[in-house]
């Protein structure tokens, strides 16, 4: 059996295969290139020059240069947002990712119906976020003393308790993964050498998940800056002072934006510096987590 596996993988890795494969790879890569350049490559590119015009449609612009993108830095609720955006969003990250990784400590363990559980925590997840957020926003309003449409600490924090909940199951699978890969003969030398359990998770167990960390925490502060559908459904960025929303995020000032008359440009102006915006911080992000990887 083993020699009928080894000729198996040397004929699937030989020249022979390869060759015919390697000829023909644009004929499979066409399709979805051309996709990826309908979907998503086109519409970026006209969008970056749309933000140097005034526009009603795509085919009725004027050239204004970088005027939208001073209007967009002039906008008092743009800069509040982004204020708003980055304490949710840091927020969230925090409280998501380790809430995520007690929950999937406490499951690694010898628990009675662990999977019940995991499946149970999971679930939020598969709701969608306008639905999720019109349930949150029934029950919320039903114990808080004040509408959080009312008082912006109240909407802060319900938008914190739906990402948590929303994201918390989804990021504990992750983790379990990493768990589940911390190597056992690791674990039993430091529970040899008489290694306390704080130690243990400190100096061997963390080190070794730090690949699900990175993958978590970027997934979880992008998803911070880019929420717009609970935002919407929750606060809808009410309450309103003096013209700026303040329990308004980014994504939702955007949308606001591109409603009102004539301020289109400004509008595709602040969606590209989120654009900027949040890759930027994504990639910082992956390289300080990526450095503790190499590190460890």
């Amino acid at each position: 059996m083993k020699k009928k596996g080894r000729k198996a993988a040397g004929a699937v890795t030989s020249p022979l295969i390869r060759r015919p494969i390697q000829r023909q790879f644009a004929i499979f890569l066409l399709p979805t290139f051309l996709c990826f350049c309908i979907g998503f490559l086109w519409p970026f590119i006209q969008g970056i020059y749309l933000s140097f015009n005034k526009f009603s449609t795509i085919s009725n612009t004027s050239w204004v240069g970088f005027g939208n993108y001073v209007k967009a830095f002039q906008d008092d609720g743009f800069r509040h947002a982004f204020g708003f955006t980055a304490m949710v969003a840091v927020t969230s990250l925090v409280l998501i990712n380790v809430l995520a990784f007690a929950v999937a400590f406490a499951l690694t363990k010898s628990i009675r119906g662990s999977n019940l559980f995991r499946g149970v925590f999971f679930v939020p997840n598969l709701i969608g976020g306008i639905v999720l957020g019109y349930i949150w926003k029934t029950l919320i309003n039903s114990v808080l003393p004040v509408s959080m449409s009312i008082q912006a600490n109240y909407g802060f924090w319900g938008l914190i308790v739906v990402m948590c909940w929303q994201q918390i199951g989804y990021m504990m699978i992750i983790y379990i993964a990493g768990l589940q890969a911390v190597p056992e003969d690791m674990l039993e030398a430091a529970k040899i050498d008489g290694a306390s359990g704080w130690k243990t998770l400190w100096h061997i167990i963390l080190p070794n998940v730090m690949p699900s960390i990175t993958i978590c925490t970027f997934l979880s502060l992008t998803n911070g800056f880019k929420l717009y559908d609970q935002n919407l459904v929750l606060t809808n960025g009410a309450p309103v002072r003096r013209g700026v929303g303040m329990t308004e995020m980014l994504a939702l000032n955007i949308a606001n934006n591109f409603t009102t008359a004539n301020q289109r440009g400004v509008a595709q102006a602040k969606a590209v510096l989120f654009f900027i915006l949040v890759t930027t911080i994504a990639l910082v992000q992956l390289r300080l987590t990526r450095s503790k990887e190499v590190q460890q």
